[in-house]
């Protein structure tokens, strides 16, 4: 019996230091050598500070920005309380909600379509990409509050926009961190 505890206290240690230690540390020193970017949160800085992150989105509402899709993670886009609203499509608070967006876009642009991701949030709640069809919705405000052309804006889209992901999966989108920044560079 004594022997039995003696070897299940060495196998705690052992596995506690193998697995709860060396092997913690190998792989965040094989992450910061191989993948250090996306290791670190995929950062942009700006002028020496971070502005932000390529993978988590946050909140534009300046009518000179292009705006995130809608966050329902906590006070919106908090990476604590990442998460959707798990309304399903007939709750009526999602419905009202969706509504009074879409009335305040149609405002914005009478009689244009409003696509659905400027009015919905993702499942996660952080999601720092729109379609290539919200972007163009808020063309004709950009274009207007920083005093350039459609077409200029339009050209912005454009080399913002990544493709589907092996050419297949999923849809084409836009971080609008990275576009706001360019927007930013090109009429700050």
């Amino acid at each position: 019996m004594k022997k039995n505890f003696i070897i299940s206290i060495l196998m705690t240690v052992v596995t506690t230091v193998l697995l709860g230690l060396l092997y913690p540390l190998l792989v965040t020193g094989l992450a910061q050598v191989l993948f250090k970017d996306k290791a670190n949160g995929q950062l942009i800085t700006k002028n020496g500070g971070v502005v932000g992150s390529r993978i988590i989105g946050q909140a534009f509402i300046g009518p000179g920005y292009f705006h995130s899709r809608p966050s329902a993670a906590g006070n919106g886009y908090d990476a604590a309380n990442s998460g959707g609203s798990n309304f399903g499509p007939t709750n009526q608070k999602l419905m009202d909600r969706v509504q009074a967006s879409v009335a305040d876009l149609q405002e914005e642009n009478p009689g244009t379509p409003v696509p659905i991701d400027l009015v919905t949030t993702s499942a996660s709640g952080l999601d720092p990409d729109i379609t290539p069809a919200a972007a163009d919705f808020q063309v004709p405000r950009i274009a207007m509050v920083r005093r350039l052309s459609q077409a200029q804006v339009r050209q912005l889209i454009q080399q913002h926009t990544s493709g589907r992901e092996l050419g297949f999966m999923g849809e084409p989108r836009i971080n609008v961190l990275e576009l706001n920044l360019a927007l930013d560079s090109q009429t700050p």
